[in-house]
Parts: C-alpha cells; structure tokens; sequence
C-alpha cells in the first residue's frame, strides 16, 4: 500500500488539519463552507488512491500466500490489515509457517511500507510447552470450527499423535500426522511436552486389530466397558493376565483387551505392506455407511476409506481425494490391462477436480465408499458395472512403489510416531 502514499497521505494529513484550524477562525461562513467542501472532494481523492495502492498490496500477499501454502487443509497463513487510512499499518494475522511470516515481512519491507507486525506464529505461546498431545477416544472428530454444528473435517484414532496449534473456548486447533488441519474438543486429547512424547515412543504400544470391539475394567466376563476400540487404536501395554492385555489408554485410563485382538507395535510396523492384505481388509468394511469425514471401521467417507485400508499396512496416505491423486505413481487408468490390485482409481470434473476415489481390486472390479462400501466394477460386462462413475475416471495412483514419497509416509518412519 503505500509507497507512493505514505508522503502524501502524511502530508495531506497535516495539511488538512491546519486547514481546519484556519477554517474555524474565519468570520465568513460561505467562504468556509467552500473550503470544507475543498477538503472533502481532495479527501476522497486520496482515500481512493490509497485504495488502489491497497488492493494491489492486498493481492501481492495472495500471491505469496497461495505460493507458501498452495494447500489450507494442510498449513496456516492468514494476514490481515487493521485499518489502512492510519499509519503504520497493522498486519495482524496467524501462521504455523515461520517462513511464511518471513516472505510477508519481506513483501512489505521490500515496499518500503510502515508496518507494526502483529502476525503470530504457531502453536500460541499461551498454550506453554504442552503443544503436542494423543487422540484419547476410540474416534475423536475434528471440526472446520470449534463449534459443535461445523463441518466435520476429519477423524483421529485413539494414540494418534497431534500437534496442538491454539486454544479456543475448550477447543484446540491441531494438526494430524497427515498435516490435516481442524479443531478437536479437549475432552478427546490429552496434552503432553515433547519430553512426554519422546517417552511415549519408546513405550510397549500395542494397536487393536479387529474392526470393533472394547476394552474392559476387568478380565473377565462381567466385566465393564471403559471405552469402545475400533481397528488402528494404539494404547500402552502394561501387563498381560488370564489372555488379556492390561492397557493405559492416553489420559490415564486403565482397561483390559483380549491380546488376541491386539497387535504389537513391532509386529505391526515390521511387516513388510502386502496388497492382498489390504484388499482382505477392506472387504472387511463391506457394508459399513458412508460418512463425511469418517476415516475409522466404524464410518468413512471415500477418501477416509482408502486410508485406512492403507493404514491397515502401516501406511499413512493424504487425507483427501484430490490430494491423494497427486502423489504416487499414475499408470494409465483407461487401460484395465495397466492397473494393478491395490491402484487407487480417480473420479471427476477432470485430473485437476477430483471428488471420489477408490481401491482397486483387479478383474475390472473396485470397492469403495459411496452410501455405503460397495463392490462396483469398470467392466460393462459385469453385473456390477457403475456407468455414471466410470464415466468420471479420471486418473489412477499407484502407491506401493512410492513408500514415504510425498503424501505416502510409513508410519514406522514417521517422526510423530
């Protein structure tokens, strides 16, 4: 903004002001009223100047938003101005970035614009030194906003690491593995210090193998629930007795799982991905209904079902549709003979819009969440055939040969873990 008008505007300021003085101490009201008049039209002038100058800065820092964060599901840079007729401007505003605050402040130094920064850089200083924490219920949602009637974003299982970004009214702001971005109430995560979590990675961690069950105060038959588990859980072991694993879930509560539905941290994440494991386990949520933002056995939506048929295998993908398609590999998916068992398959506006995806079973033939997770195939020959779909394909990703490449992490390697 204000290049060319931080000396005008001063100037005219005083001018203006002085102007007004003299204007108060003259006896003649028509001439009077002609000078204020005067004012008012120049006023205007270079209020709308310094609107123009305003609106090309205003798109000078889109520009470099767009360019740092080309993707806000994922990161956080929001700049504003407070009020652009005084000066310094101030640019208030809020970035996990640090250097995406740095390319704002350089745009504006570069302008040669007075500025008091006012931009916080994330997690908020007030949340102290307790900025990560773990998913303490079975599915916790994440919302679009702290408000019960937002959008539901995402969900993260039970011991998912979460980075905290802020705190608003008994919600927090927090970032998943996946870098997806919403706001969890507190009562579904339990805040720890990075020492705490360094801890908790090198505890006995066990994750919950079956697609439903619970774990109980006690192990034995009347025993009573402590909360409800769904494939994916991870949660400490702290003994075994009568078959059953004696569990400390992250905010504290003990219970007790059959060891049988259960599986080790080093079993899980030694096992070399296999592809027919995942298609076996994505059959198992044949059935299970559509939800937007699921990504648990309980409920899914598309994207949310094709990770966490991934994850089953310890493989962390991108958390929506259309960030999926970009990564990986991309075999031509207007040719059957090209894709392969476990191919993710696109759906679509074109390549550039996708809105669906899909698991690819081999045979012409995919599962996938739509309403429900169905069986529906490529080929017009099968029962099963999808023709509004199929005319939609729109791209294909392979991502067993891409392990942690951008957007396909294994989760043994992933540093939160």
């Amino acid at each position: 903004m204000l290049t060319m008008l931080n000396l005008p505007v001063r100037q005219f300021l005083q001018l203006k002001n002085e102007l007004y003085r003299k204007i108060e101490k003259m006896k003649n009201s028509i001439f009077k009223l002609l000078l204020n008049l005067v004012l008012v039209l120049f006023s205007g002038t270079i209020v709308r100047a310094q609107h123009s100058n305003f609106k090309a800065l205003v798109g000078a820092i889109q520009s470099v938003q767009k360019q740092v964060v080309p993707d806000k599901r994922v990161a956080i840079l929001d700049v504003s101005f407070a009020d652009t007729l005084k000066l310094p401007v101030i640019v208030k505003g809020e970035t996990n970035l640090p250097e995406g605050k740095s390319a704002i402040v350089k745009l504006l130094k570069t302008r040669g614009i007075q500025f008091v920064d006012s931009i916080k850089i994330l997690p908020e200083a007030a949340l102290g030194n307790k900025t990560w924490a773990l998913a303490t219920l079975s599915v916790s949602s994440m919302r679009v906003r702290p408000d019960h009637p937002a959008e539901m974003a995402t969900q993260a299982l039970m011991g998912t690491p979460l980075k905290i970004l802020a705190y608003d009214g008994g919600w927090y702001r927090v970032q998943t593995p996946d870098l997806y971005i919403g706001w969890m109430e507190g009562i579904a995560l339990q805040r720890f210090s990075q020492a705490e979590m360094d801890q908790w990675k090198k505890s006995n961690r066990y994750f919950y193998n079956q697609i439903v069950g619970s774990a109980f105060d006690s192990p034995g038959r009347k025993s009573m629930v402590v909360t409800d588990l769904v494939f994916g859980d991870l949660f400490v072991a702290e003994g075994e007795t009568k078959g059953f694993l004696k569990i400390r879930i992250p905010d504290g509560r003990i219970g007790f799982v059959k060891k049988s539905e259960c599986m080790s941290w080093k079993e899980w994440t030694s096992r070399k991905p296999d592809v027919q494991a995942i298609i076996s386990f994505a059959r198992q949520l044949l059935g299970v209904p559509y939800l937007w933002g699921g990504t648990s056995s309980k409920s899914v939506d598309c994207s949310g079902f094709t990770k966490t048929s991934y994850f089953s295998q310890g493989i962390i993908l991108a958390r929506d549709a259309s960030q999926q398609a970009l990564n990986g590999e991309h075999p031509d998916f207007n040719d059957l003979r090209a894709l392969q068992p476990g191919d993710l398959l696109f759906f679509g506006r074109n390549a550039q819009r996708v809105t669906h995806v899909a698991f690819y079973m081999g045979n012409g033939r995919y599962i996938h969440a739509s309403g429900l997770v169905r069986i529906n195939s490529l080929d017009p020959n099968d029962p099963l055939y999808n023709e509004p779909l199929k005319k939609k394909l729109v791209a294909s990703g392979r991502i067993l040969n891409s392990l942690n490449t951008n957007g396909i992490t294994l989760i043994k390697d992933h540093p939160w873990y």
